[in-house]
């Protein structure tokens, strides 16, 4: 697995990602450029995405949702702050309910993709930023980081195929 390192910086409210990959940066940027392949890993193995809707322009958003095993729906959505393609990406990722409308009730994060070459591949870094101590601990207790960990798990053979 290429995911290197998981952190959280409770003093910050961050939560970093430090992935590296035998493939190049441009390689990498498409497994989020491309919606068609952004879902065959946003989201663990048991929870698969299928992007709805997607335009990763600033301003622009990707909606989500994830079906898990006993077929439950879990939406979700980006709003696109910047793109500068193929190193960097933020967006503020969010969960919505049922009819895709953005949930008021559940914490969000400012997410910062940054892919840079390393060593002839590519690091991947993911740093999410929280708006508090508590929505960062929520997150956590929901599975984010094991989620995260097994999600990004799959770009590998993405990049393999």
């Amino acid at each position: 697995m290429s995911v290197t390192s998981l952190n959280r910086d409770l003093d910050n409210l961050t939560f970093t990602l430090t992935a590296d990959f035998a493939s190049p940066v441009e390689r990498v940027w498409r497994l989020w450029s491309d919606p068609r392949q952004l879902e065959r890993w946003w989201g663990p193995p048991a929870y698969p995405a299928t992007v709805e809707e997607y335009d990763l322009t600033p301003g622009g958003g990707v909606t989500y949702v994830m079906t898990g095993p006993e077929g439950d729906k879990h939406r979700g959505w980006w709003r696109v702050t910047s793109v500068d393609a193929p190193t960097s990406l933020e967006f503020t990722d969010g969960f919505a309910d049922a009819d895709g409308v953005p949930s008021a009730g559940m914490p969000t994060t400012v997410t910062r993709v940054t892919l840079t070459e390393r060593d002839g591949g590519t690091r991947m870094e993911m740093r999410s930023v929280f708006d508090t101590r508590e929505h960062l601990d929520q997150l956590v207790k929901m599975g984010m980081e094991e989620g995260l960990r097994e999600a990004v798990g799959q770009m590998d053979s993405l990049l393999a195929g």
